[in-house]
């Protein structure tokens, strides 16, 4: 992470507060992120945080969606890991709100990108709720 980036300092300390309990000092920190944004990688990183911060279905997937459209847009390398958690985002947000087609088409999304996820436990836990989303929509 480039840590003379505000944006990006800005969620990390956010990430920070939430591993420590303190979501809505994160969810201030992930707005501050977003009002700071200038460009389209800062956008999809802010928006990113913002919609784990939703408890409203229709806002995780507006967040989400936000942050897909940022990380198209931005067409490099930087944003390939935000894709299989933004897509489950999308797909898990869409589940919730009775929209199975919607759901199915973002978790094959996901799917799609399985390849850039790293070994270990967030790795993992991504794919298990690619597997268990397809399941769950078929």
């Amino acid at each position: 992470m480039d840590i003379g980036n505000q944006v990006l300092q800005l969620c990390q300390d956010g990430m920070r507060a939430e591993a420590e309990g303190r979501p809505a000092d994160a969810q201030a920190l992930f707005e501050q992120a977003w009002a700071r944004r200038t460009d389209d990688y800062e956008a999809c990183v802010a928006a990113h945080y913002l919609a784990r911060q939703q408890d409203d279905p229709e806002e995780i997937l507006r967040w989400n969606q936000e942050a897909l459209r940022h990380a198209d847009a931005v067409g490099d390398d930087r944003v390939a890991a935000f894709y299989p958690s933004l897509h489950v985002g999308v797909a898990m947000a869409n589940e919730r709100l009775g929209n199975t087609a919607a759901a199915h088409a973002a978790f094959e999304q996901a799917a799609a990108h399985v390849d850039v996820l790293p070994a270990g436990a967030y790795g993992e836990q991504l794919r298990a709720a690619i597997t268990e989303g397809l399941r769950r929509s078929s």
